[in-house]
């Protein structure tokens, strides 16, 4: 429970790699995640190569960990492996549909919480790359993923070389309802969200970018609508493209 509630995203790691058989170890176990009729729908496509990780970076945007990371691993929602077995043992599949890639990456989600927990308790670092989804096309052609094979989350790994400060979180009266949703006020969402605002950092970042609130540096200058409408016609694309 403490190491939950201390964790933190590490970005920079210590120039040692971790043992193939410690991070099999976690995967292995990771993997008892609930799982959609137990059919595991889910691959992990392992990176350790040096020219592999810089053919990767550009697709999560050049951040400095994908290629300083000794271990990079992208989750993928997969139902190739699964439609293979039906079609082996005299089984026809449905699974070219949308609800199928949802169940997929669902349970390729579970598994990536599993393991980043898993590999946090043994005392490695890791870094959730949010950038996964905006541009699958790249990550799918180096990666060479198959139809009905779909990246949707990417995790760089290693031994923390930082300590860095702890990000805030909204309070629980904030995000947990009981029995029922219970839509907030304008004066709920002023007590969810002052702390937040308070910060010294959050202050700083509204003042050098020139914004009157907080909010508007995610509307306006972070997470854009027109980026997200050219982001979310163009994923839509790539999971028609791999067979959903």
């Amino acid at each position: 429970m403490d190491s939950m509630k201390n964790r933190r995203s590490i970005r920079k790691y210590k120039k040692r790699d971790i043992p193939s058989d410690l991070l099999d170890a976690l995967l292995e176990e990771s993997f008892r995640a609930s799982t959609m009729g137990n059919m595991q729908l889910y691959s992990v496509v392992v990176t350790r190569d040096e020219k592999m990780k810089e053919k990767l970076a550009p697709a999560h945007f050049n951040q400095p960990m994908v290629t300083s990371a000794p271990v990079v691993l992208t989750f993928c929602a997969d139902f190739n492996r699964f439609s293979l077995w039906c079609r082996q043992r005299k089984a026809d599949p449905g699974y070219n549909n949308f609800i199928s890639f949802l169940n997929a990456a669902s349970d390729a989600l579970l598994v990536t919480q599993n393991f980043c927990t898993l590999a946090e308790e043994a005392g490695l670092g890791i870094c959730y790359l949010g950038t996964t989804i905006y541009d699958p096309e790249n990550i799918i052609r180096i990666l060479k993923l198959p139809e009905l094979v779909m990246p949707v989350a990417t995790i760089t790994v290693g031994y923390p070389d930082e300590c860095p400060s702890q990000p805030d979180r909204l309070p629980l009266r904030g995000i947990v309802h009981e029995e029922t949703y219970r839509d907030y006020t304008p004066e709920m969402i002023d007590d969810i969200y002052a702390y937040k605002e308070s910060l010294p950092e959050n202050k700083r970042f509204v003042e050098i970018n020139h914004t009157e609130t907080l909010a508007q540096i995610f509307t306006d200058i972070r997470y854009k609508k027109s980026d997200n409408e050219y982001m979310s016609e163009n994923l839509l694309k790539v999971i028609h493209e791999q067979g959903f």
